[in-house]
């Protein structure tokens, strides 16, 4: 899907932005290039890219002219190329996507000044539209299937790895484009760590099991975590889960576009404080979820939230050493509420 148009729109003073990250050019241009250029003007744009990609991307990408490299002829040349045959005197380029050496390296390429402009795709991508919003559901859709399929699965003796295993082949088979990130499968007193990596400890009666996982549909992420019993839990346990629910849905209801981050943090954060394991949360509510599983906007800050936003909801209460619990979903802000993207079931699952 191409953002080609908006991102035109938005311009304003600036004659033209660049871009060189893999990110920013499948935003504008729906396509995925691991190594080229985007420039977009007012009224035209180009895309670089090589003979990997080239015939792929000249039957994909619209309202862009696809230019291809070639030996002794390269990103560097062709941009150089671009600008002086339109006589652009500056470019907007994103700092927050070049090191220093690749700011020096593109400056030198397009041979003007580059301003520094992280606006744009900030605002831009920060409100998602609906064929956004489709393809981050349809992906969440797929995650979600394989999730019904691993609870059948799940059973003492399987290590975190297999459970692993299980998950991404599963979402590959159901039609995932790949890990939206490496998923985190935790078991028993592991399930304290939030970002533990899966190994080979192995499921046992009575633990609690935390998985985090998303996969990737047209580049966009899905996002879910949640938390299952293997044959019992005892009555803290129970306690426990039934905190970190009880705050999803806190700030699950306080979030909708317009609403600081922190506010919506703070309502779900206010839960656990008030149960007495304050001090066991401690990430954000949530993060923006996109083309990036993390990205903007911010969803614990100061700002509020634009209209069309994304965010995961993803409160936890973690005892070091014991065990934990993480519950998470996605949201869009949309119409002046937060509605829940995500259909797997949030009550405790005892295996």
């Amino acid at each position: 899907m191409s953002h080609v148009k908006n991102i035109q729109a938005s311009l304003g003073e600036l004659p033209v932005l660049v871009m060189t990250d893999a990110v920013s050019i499948r935003y504008a241009s729906g396509f995925h290039i691991d190594d080229g250029a985007a420039v977009i003007a007012k009224d035209k744009a180009w895309v670089i890219t090589d003979s990997r990609y080239v015939e792929a991307a000249t039957a994909a990408i619209r309202d862009m002219e696809v230019l291809c490299t070639s030996r002794g002829h390269g990103v560097d040349a062709i941009l150089g190329e671009i600008f002086a045959q339109n006589g652009f005197e500056k470019a907007g380029a994103m700092p927050d996507r070049l090191t220093h050496a690749q700011w020096q390296w593109l400056e030198k390429a397009v041979g003007v000044p580059l301003v520094e402009n992280r606006t744009i795709l900030f605002q831009l991508r920060a409100s998602k539209d609906q064929d956004e919003v489709d393809s981050i559901i349809a992906a969440q859709r797929i995650a979600e299937r394989a999730f019904d399929d691993i609870l059948g699965i799940i059973r003492p003796g399987m290590t975190e790895n297999e459970i692993t295993a299980e998950l991404v082949y599963r979402m590959y088979k159901y039609g995932g484009q790949g890990n939206s990130f490496d998923p985190i499968v935790v078991t028993g007193a592991k399930s304290s760590m939030p970002h533990g990596v899966p190994g080979d400890n192995v499921v046992r009666d009575g633990d609690f099991i935390t998985m985090d996982f998303g996969t990737l549909r047209d580049g966009y992420c899905s996002d879910m975590t949640r938390t299952v019993a293997v044959g019992h839990v005892t009555d803290e346990m129970r306690k426990i889960y039934d905190i970190v629910l009880a705050a999803q849905l806190a700030g699950i209801e306080a979030a909708a576009p317009g609403v600081p981050g922190k506010d919506i943090d703070a309502a779900a954060r206010k839960v656990i404080t008030d149960a007495g394991y304050g001090e066991y949360f401690g990430h954000g509510f949530g993060h923006g979820v996109g083309l990036e599983i993390h990205e903007n906007p911010g969803a614990n800050g100061d700002a509020p939230l634009p209209e069309g936003a994304v965010i995961s909801a993803e409160p936890g209460i973690y005892l070091p050493g014991r065990f934990g619990v993480r519950i998470e979903d996605m949201l869009w802000l949309h119409e002046g509420r937060a509605v829940d993207l995500t259909n797997a079931p949030k009550q405790l699952i005892i295996l």
